[in-house]
């Protein structure tokens, strides 16, 4: 099978370990950077001997797929032009500014029967990867996402900047729109708010309860989710899921430990897994590169980011006014 040609548009602090797992996945081959700073583009390119394009028309022809690691404000215009020559894209969360350039960018996809997909990382990390055993049917989820500040991200909210990776994984957990919103969101240090807290109602009746904070002294990446047959308590920074299922005879999977509970008469099966030293970054990759190859559906649709778009914004709306509301 062919390699699949790759260039990384934007090569800050991230899209430099774009072009880092470009030049190590055996199935691609990075060809080149792009880069409107010419001092950071040709730095990267020399550093992976690759070619440095002066300008994005460069690069069209000479590559299959590309990542796109923009500010969000250029999300948009740089997307819609490599589209537009039948490239496949990763695009860095969250997809575009608003839900109408998202939705526009998926119709020319599918037009152009290209790839198109997004990086919402979290999907890729060994605790979400591991729910993947089990029947997950969530009726409540907590999430705590909380980092110092730094200004890299403040030209948006916390909502997209940090948030959204749990709306994305919220929506993808509970396989179900967004009903109603309750929120509110505090602008402390930036122009921007940077804290947030959303409590998310579901079709389906399940509630996801998310907290994002830029400010914080402590990090965390938290998620919880509870059900009816157990409760997943995932350390999305030490990348470990544990995992508490009522015992049950008709289980296929029986194993864990035994814990009795209560006077209950039943018993919990407990056992963790995951692997901090799992790349999500390199995961996300290699899933995209093998969804180019495979003409597969990747791993995140682009429908998928989009309705975490349009959650997000619909939260940082409601959240700023103090205020809630139902989607329209």
């Amino acid at each position: 099978m062919e390699k699949v040609r790759t260039a990384v548009i934007g090569v800050g602090h991230l899209g430099q370990y774009h072009a880092r797992w470009y030049k190590n996945i055996e199935e691609c081959e990075l060809v080149g950077i792009y880069d409107t700073n010419a001092t950071n583009r040709n730095e990267i390119a020399a550093k992976y001997n690759v070619q440095s394009f002066e300008k994005l028309s460069d690069l069209f022809g000479k590559v299959d797929a590309v990542s796109i690691v923009t500010p969000t404000i250029y999300h948009y215009e740089v997307a819609k032009e490599i589209i537009s020559e039948n490239i496949s894209c990763l695009i860095e969360k969250p997809i575009t500014s608003t839900v109408a350039q998202a939705e526009e960018l998926v119709a020319l996809a599918q037009d152009k029967s290209i790839t198109l997909t997004v990086g919402h990382i979290e999907r890729f990390n060994p605790a979400v990867q591991e729910l993947k055993k089990f029947d997950i049917n969530p009726r409540f989820i907590e999430a705590h996402r909380l980092a110092a500040f730094d200004p890299r991200g403040t030209d948006v909210a916390v909502i997209l900047d940090l948030m959204i990776h749990d709306i994305d994984l919220a929506l993808y957990l509970t396989k179900s729109k967004v009903k109603k919103i309750d929120a509110s969101a505090i602008s402390v240090i930036s122009d921007n708010a940077d804290i947030a807290n959303a409590r998310l109602t579901f079709e389906n009746g399940a509630v996801a309860n998310l907290t994002a904070s830029r400010i914080s002294l402590k990090a965390m990446r938290k998620l919880r989710l509870f059900q009816k047959s157990g409760y997943f308590s995932l350390d999305l920074a030490e990348k470990r899921a544990d995992i508490y299922r009522l015992a049950d005879d008709s289980l296929d999977d029986q194993s864990g430990t035994r814990i009795p509970l209560g006077k209950s008469g039943r018993e919990i099966l407990y056992s963790k897994s995951g692997n901090k030293d799992d790349d999500m970054l390199a995961a996300e990759l290699r899933s995209f590169v093998k969804a180019i190859q495979n003409g597969s559906t990747p791993e995140i649709k682009a429908s998928e980011a989009v309705e975490a778009l349009k959650t997000a914004l619909a939260i940082e709306k409601i959240g700023l006014a103090n205020g809630g509301g139902v989607i329209d």
